[in-house]
Formats: C-alpha cells, structure tokens, sequence
C-alpha cells in the first residue's frame, strides 16, 4: 500500500512539474506547483479509493488543488493561476476523453456518450470544486476583517 502511495504522489508531482516547465512558470515556484498537483491527486485518490464517485472526487481534487494554490499564492507572493493551472493537470480526464472520441470514431455511440458524460461531469466537478475553494476563501478573509474591525 505505501508503494502504491509513494509511487502516486511521485507521478502526479513529475506530471505537474512538467506542465508547468512547459508553460514557462517560474522555476522558483516549480516545487510548489509540484506538490500542489500531487495533494490534489492524493485527494481525488483518497476520494476513489472510498468509493465516492467520480464526481465527489473531482471535486475534492480541485478544491485541494485552489487552496493549496491560495497557499503558495500568498507565500511565494506570486498569482494564483501559476499553481492552480498546472496543480489542475492530474485531475484533467484526458484518457476519458479520448475514450469518448475513440468510442464515436469506431460507431460505438452508447459507450461513447457514456464517456462523453462522465468527461462532463467531471469538469463540472473540477470548477465546482474550485469555486467552493473561492467561496472558502473568501468567507474566511471577510471573517478576518470583521474580525478586526470589532
């Protein structure tokens, strides 16, 4: 299970890094668009592996993803979108995706708009859960405010 763990946290690490390298961020925030990729894919593996859906676990993928990206944001004084674009790269349906268009191409159209749904779903769970992350935020920042201004 730690193997399984370890070699889950190493692959979406290296997959955001190499997002990010290839989207020329800055190479001193590169570390942490890496472990942000890497939390929020532990968390969406977290989520699948409990057997919540698919959907629940985008979710909770993406969220992770935003506040850790808000994290990094505030201590590397950087923008937001540096670690929250390539941090969204493990979390991206791609294979599903592709499996919708494959399923489509070969005339198999009842498989391919069952992926084609899922790919759906999982996108709006990916802004679903990164707006919740922005609601989050948000209310904790006005919270602080209130707070100082009692």
């Amino acid at each position: 299970m730690f193997a399984t763990i370890l070699i889950h946290i190493i692959c979406s690490y290296l997959a955001t890094v190499a997002f990010a390298i290839i989207t020329n961020v800055p190479r001193k925030t590169l570390n942490a668009c890496g472990w942000t990729g890497a939390t929020g894919w532990m968390a969406f593996w977290l989520f699948q592996n409990f057997h919540l859906g698919v959907g629940a676990a985008s979710m909770a993928g993406a969220f992770v993803v935003a506040v850790c990206s808000h994290f990094f944001a505030k201590y590397k004084k950087m923008p937001i979108t540096i670690f929250n674009i390539p941090g969204l790269v493990p979390l991206v349906p791609g294979g599903l995706a592709y499996q919708a268009v494959r399923n489509f191409v070969l005339g198999d159209y009842i498989e391919a708009i069952g992926f084609t749904v899922q790919v759906g779903v999982v996108a709006g769970a990916i802004a679903a859960g990164i707006m919740l992350s922005e609601i989050f935020n948000h209310s904790i920042r006005r919270f602080r405010e209130n707070k100082e201004q009692i």
